[in-house]
């Protein structure tokens, strides 16, 4: 539009508007790189505890089946499953994340494509 309204200077003022609205998209796409790649470095560790704690519940639930009771193997068992089942859903969660920054970082980049 720049480039139409000013008649002499108005195609280097429009290209110079292009360069500064390419340049905003290549800065912008790369923060959103980094901002997925921060949250795949916050989600790591709470998988990691997890993945650990659900590991410790079911080695201790083996190792103490023979010298106790049934019901308090079949608790560490439970534990051990409940921490699997959060394990599902934190590694879910964390994945809809990614995904959905993603999504919106895609969908800025092709409102800027119309231009």
């Amino acid at each position: 539009m720049v480039s139409s309204a000013i008649p002499v200077v108005g195609k280097i003022l429009g290209d110079a508007v292009d360069t500064v609205l390419g340049c905003g998209i290549i800065l912008k796409n790369a923060i959103g790189v980094v901002g997925v790649i921060i949250v795949l470095g916050i989600c790591i560790m709470p998988i990691i505890k997890l993945s650990v704690l659900a590991l410790s519940y079911k080695l201790l639930a083996t190792v103490v089946e023979p010298i106790s009771d049934k019901k308090i193997v079949g608790l560490l068992e439970q534990i051990g499953d409940i921490f699997k089942i959060f394990l599902a859903i934190l590694c879910a969660m964390s994945f809809m994340l990614i995904i959905g920054t993603s999504l919106v970082l895609k969908m800025s980049n092709s409102s800027m494509m119309y231009r």
